[in-house]
């Protein structure tokens, strides 16, 4: 039988990105693929991007749609995303049983699948996949260090390290191996700050603790020399892992060694505001502060004010994503201080949404004040971007105290939103420790790069992978 991959993304920009990449480079490697996406991120992919025409060029290639339980209007961000997984498990997981027993992917149709890629946070998946005996590899789009602590959750449980028995955060973990000298229960992920385990993001988190070492393998968005340290406890639990990461700079070479142009390749849910490049071309190199709290994430009102004081406090130039939702509250604009709006005209450019690997890679950019999402962490890496995390929720919080602790390539700000501290961030990374930033930066520039060209160790688990997909 010939290979066809099923990829099943989580409902959100950041993993449908890396899925699709995923994707295109199976498609490259002669594999059959089909992504499955829910009929709201299809609709906003089709509006957005040129996906239809980008894999058209693949006949080897297909979209399925799923619903995801909610209405079309509905935000599926910030405070309201617990009702995606409501929503997922409601009417998705019985939809999803019936296409892999009897529909359009079983063993009755003209292309069964033969392996599923879905994301970590579907155990149901696994579920189906052991009833219809075909192995899934989960693809784990958070950052590794996050999912250790994911797998780790029982242990800290069965330790009584969590729930936590007091509100101080800076207690030290002991739980999770190759940690213990640095992470707090600060750093864990927002879930695990929870009075009680019946808590439905705990119970989430559990189920995939438990259904990721089941997987026949695990794919990580990451390279062996940033999370080695990590990798060498987790494949005691995963031993079949495969790190093909920083998965846009794989992608970027298959597609370039393939002679395909990456001129026009977005896999954005909203639309892309370019004209902030022109701006950016009229700055002085490594000068301007870009902030974005990414995909999901959102700030009140209160601390939207306190960023923007702190931006404008600061003195440096500004290149600011408002992502609409993303402001949690409304104000009037009279509320705005004279000052804020006469200094922003000078110094700032403010914006809905950006092609982000492109303004990181702008010379133009001198620090990322970021949400500490994996992708965003990982881009900004590589385009030796220095950053100020600001973390909210899944992984951000432990990926947070890695760029400041582990890797030192940044600033962590996290539980804290007053002008204060965002004033001195920024001026701290843009002078006062820029050199040793860039410094430890520059060799994560040069070890990424090199795991993604020939023999290095991501291109060596992708073709590891491609040849264990076609023999399953």
């Amino acid at each position: 039988m010939a290979p066809h991959v099923l990829i099943f993304p989580l409902p959100l920009q950041g993993p449908v990105n890396c899925m699709l990449k995923l994707a295109e480079l199976l498609c490259i490697s002669g594999i059959s693929v089909t992504v499955l996406n829910t009929n709201h991120i299809q609709r906003m992919l089709l509006r957005h991007t040129n996906v239809l025409t980008r894999f058209g060029r693949y006949l080897n290639f297909r979209f399925e749609t799923i619903s995801d339980g909610l209405p079309d209007d509905h935000p599926r961000t910030g405070d309201r995303v617990l009702e995606l997984f409501e929503g997922l498990k409601a009417v998705t997981e019985p939809v999803f049983r019936e296409m892999m027993v009897s529909g359009c992917f079983s063993s009755k149709s003209d292309a069964p699948v033969t392996v599923i890629i879905p994301d970590g946070v579907y155990p149901f998946v696994l579920d189906v996949a052991e009833e219809v005996k075909i192995p899934v590899i989960y693809f784990e789009t958070i950052s590794p260090c996050a999912l250790w602590t994911y797998l780790c959750l029982p242990n800290m449980v069965a330790a009584g390290e969590v729930p936590f028995k007091s509100n101080d955060l800076d207690v030290m973990i002991k739980s999770v191996p190759g940690t213990v000298n640095f992470l707090r229960r600060r750093d864990l992920p927002s879930f695990f700050r929870f009075d009680d385990l019946a808590d439905i993001q705990t119970q989430i988190v559990l189920k995939e603790a438990r259904s990721v070492p089941r997987a026949y393998g695990l794919i990580l968005n990451t390279f062996q020399a940033l999370d080695a340290s990590i990798l060498v406890h987790m494949q005691t639990l995963c031993p079949n892992t495969y790190c093909i990461g920083p998965i846009h700079k794989l992608y970027k070479s298959h597609l370039t060694s393939e002679s395909i142009l990456l001129s026009n390749v977005s896999n954005s849910l909203w639309e892309e505001n370019i004209t902030c490049f022109s701006w950016l071309d009229s700055q002085v190199p490594r000068s301007v502060v870009y902030v974005s709290i990414g995909s999901m994430a959102g700030m009140t009102v209160d601390q939207f004010f306190e960023f923007w004081h702190g931006l404008v406090n600061s003195g440096k130039h500004f290149l600011w994503v408002q992502r609409p939702c993303s402001i949690l509250g409304e104000y009037d604009d009279n509320q705005v201080p004279r000052r804020l709006v006469e200094e922003t005209k000078k110094r700032g450019f403010i914006t809905t949404w950006v092609p982000q690997e492109a303004v990181l890679a702008h010379s133009a950019i001198g620090v990322f004040l970021t949400h500490s999402g994996w992708n965003s962490t990982l881009e900004s890496i590589m385009e030796g971007v220095p950053m100020i995390c600001w973390p909210q929720n899944v992984d951000q919080q432990v990926n947070s105290r890695f760029v400041s602790d582990v890797w030192k390539i940044g600033i962590d700000i996290k539980d804290t939103c007053d002008r204060l501290t965002i004033e001195k961030a920024v001026k701290d990374v843009m002078d006062v420790k820029r050199s040793e930033l860039i410094e430890s930066l520059r060799m994560f520039v040069e070890l990424g790069g090199q795991s993604v060209t020939e023999d290095g160790s991501s291109i060596m688990d992708f073709n590891r992978l491609i040849k264990t997909i076609k023999s399953l």
